[in-house]
């Protein structure tokens, strides 16, 4: 499906024109789409599903779409050799940038479940409508994500305000932790992943 017909465009936040632009972010992300393999601990994951896929249903109710997003999730926040992202994290950025719709198109032109900024397929050689696939947009999101928590020490309010290019602003990354700590704060109970104390 082409992104000209997907889903009318939603907005979450005020977005600037700089998001997802700096130059050190090119490296990142391709290194994050050059890597295929994904291991974890099977009991921790097969937990961490039975625990999160409940609460994913009501945004998704097709069971097979629910545990391929938490699969990704999963393995995108405990990927070997790369600093270790809380998947309670990940899914508020889900949450509200997307609200789980991997077709929405923000007023930027942001695309996808983690709102991914459209020139990133082309800079990476890869075609535009990955943006709308989950495990594509899901590992460019965590990369970019990964590196702004770097940038900024772990201050999290500080790295979604980049992430979502409302570095100025408050409302967003707010909302961001809200969801993370009121709703999907039980993703991190085994990811024990020492970023971003809460």
């Amino acid at each position: 499906m082409a992104l000209s017909a997907a889903a009318p465009a939603i907005e979450r936040g005020i977005i600037e024109p700089a998001a997802q632009t700096d130059p050190e972010l090119r490296d990142v992300v391709q290194q994050a789409m050059q890597q295929r393999e994904c291991f974890g601990d099977q009991y921790d994951s097969a937990v961490w599903y039975t625990l999160m896929e409940p609460k994913l249903k009501r945004y998704l109710r097709d069971h097979d779409e629910r545990m391929a997003l938490l699969h990704t999730i999963y393995c995108e926040t405990h990927r070997a050799g790369v600093t270790s992202l809380p998947p309670g994290l990940v899914l508020a950025v889900l949450d509200v940038e997307s609200h789980f719709d991997r077709w929405a198109v923000s007023s930027s032109g942001a695309v996808g479940l983690m709102q991914v900024m459209p020139f990133w397929p082309e800079q990476l050689g890869m075609q535009r409508r990955e943006l709308v696939t989950m495990e594509a947009n899901i590992r460019m999101g965590c990369a970019i994500l990964r590196h702004y928590l770097a940038t900024e020490h772990n201050d999290v309010r500080r790295a979604l305000g980049r992430y979502n290019g409302s570095l100025r602003g408050r409302e967003y990354p707010d909302r961001v932790v809200s969801r993370w700590t009121s709703y999907w704060n039980g993703a991190d109970d085994l990811g024990r992943t020492g970023c971003c104390g809460k």
